[in-house]
């Protein structure tokens, strides 16, 4: 006899680039060139310092359990890493080592979110947000944003959509899909609104390291009392080492550290040790090297796009990705998808991934092949949809 399934599967978003990319390997398999502007994983991998470390560790056996918030070592390179690069100055002991950010948003979910409470989120935003918030029995409350406000709540969107079921608000600084960022006046109006209805801000802060902006600022030099969420996978190209990290107020720690060592026993010990060397200036370098390229490459998606026909209302600020209005070819992003994944071989993300609000009318492109590669992807769209 087989098991009935829990009713809050019914209630997962199915999350669409994952699909579009099993698709694209499906075409692959059979010999077709596919150019990927779906799925949101960096070209680059670990830097070589990271390999070496990670190496040695294991050489050195190293790879046994750890401490549940991470080992001490990485968790201080962590907040040097804030104090030198993003402003802020952070208590070690309040960074706890996660099993990526998604490890961190879990852990964060089940610890602040109440069966039955709102959590106000940004419309379109990264789909598999609401998962997390579902896992806690929570429910996602989705605010309709526009590029007025660069698809960003504002302080009179949460006031407007704050009731007595609200527990706080997830924001995303830069987005994803938007690659846009909060200015720091709004943010800290955000702040300010929802500590006065004592609820919480969870801060994804995991495009932070490749903002293009000229200072990079984490939202804790606005304010201390918030949970930050972050990741090794995107700045540091580390997407399938599965780490990352959450900094909380110190009330938080010893609680969220309890639920780690049950849920989740510790973060991966190896994947640890390699980290160290993320924070050794040579590679750094090298990864601020590579900030460029993608800087390079969104300068010239954003312009290549609006010559093709394409339309960027909001344009990106940070991340790797481009938000895109279709309206001139198509009422239906679905289809276009579709369309130009079987007849131009290039693979994208429709809107109806981030959220209802912009659904049919947006398309999202993530820039993380090399620009030889974008600008043959273009010519594609191009002869697809205009000739």
């Amino acid at each position: 006899m087989t098991p009935q399934l829990a009713q809050r599967l019914q209630h997962t978003q199915t999350f669409h680039a994952m699909e579009i990319f099993m698709r694209t390997m499906a075409l692959q398999a059979q010999g077709r060139d596919i150019i990927s502007l779906g799925i949101g994983e960096p070209d680059f991998t670990a830097a070589p310092a990271v390999v070496s470390a990670m190496k040695a560790a294991a050489d050195q056996g190293l790879g046994k359990y750890g401490p549940a918030a991470g080992i001490m070592p990485l968790r201080q390179a962590i907040a040097q890493f804030y104090g030198e690069q993003l402003g802020a100055q952070v208590d070690p002991k309040r960074i706890i080592v996660t099993n990526g950010a998604s490890g961190a948003l879990l852990l964060a979910s089940l610890a602040l979110i109440n069966p039955g409470q709102e959590v106000i989120m940004p419309d379109p935003c990264y789909p598999a947000n609401s998962n997390f918030i579902m896992a806690a029995g929570g429910v996602t409350k989705l605010v309709r944003t526009e590029a007025q406000s660069q698809f960003q709540l504002t302080a009179d969107d949460i006031t407007a959509n704050w009731t007595d079921q609200t527990a706080g608000v997830l924001i995303a600084s830069p987005g994803n899909p938007t690659g846009t960022s909060i200015e720091p006046e709004q943010l800290r109006e955000i702040i300010k609104v929802v500590h006065a209805r004592s609820g919480f801000v969870m801060m994804d802060e995991i495009y932070l390291g490749l903002s293009y902006r000229d200072a990079r600022r984490s939202a804790l030099t606005i304010h201390d009392n918030l949970i930050i969420l972050n990741s090794f996978s995107k700045y540091f190209h580390m997407t399938g080492w599965r780490l990352g990290w959450m900094i909380v107020p110190p009330e938080l720690v010893a609680p969220i550290e309890k639920l780690a060592s049950s849920l989740m026993i510790c973060p991966p010990t190896l994947a640890q040790h390699g980290a160290l060397a993320c924070f050794e200036p040579k590679t750094i370098e090298l990864l601020e090297h590579r900030r460029e390229a993608f800087r390079a490459r969104r300068d010239f998606l954003v312009q290549a796009l609006e010559s093709i026909g394409f339309d960027v209302p909001a344009k990106p600020d940070g991340a790797f990705y481009v938000y895109a209005d279709i309206s001139r070819f198509s009422n239906d992003s679905d289809r276009l998808v579709d369309t130009l994944l079987d007849q131009a071989g290039v693979a994208l993300v429709p809107g109806i991934d981030f959220g209802p609000a912009h659904a049919k009318s947006k398309v999202r492109l993530a820039y993380t092949i090399g620009l030889d590669r974008l600008e043959e992807a273009v010519e594609r769209m191009d002869r697809c949809l205009n000739c």
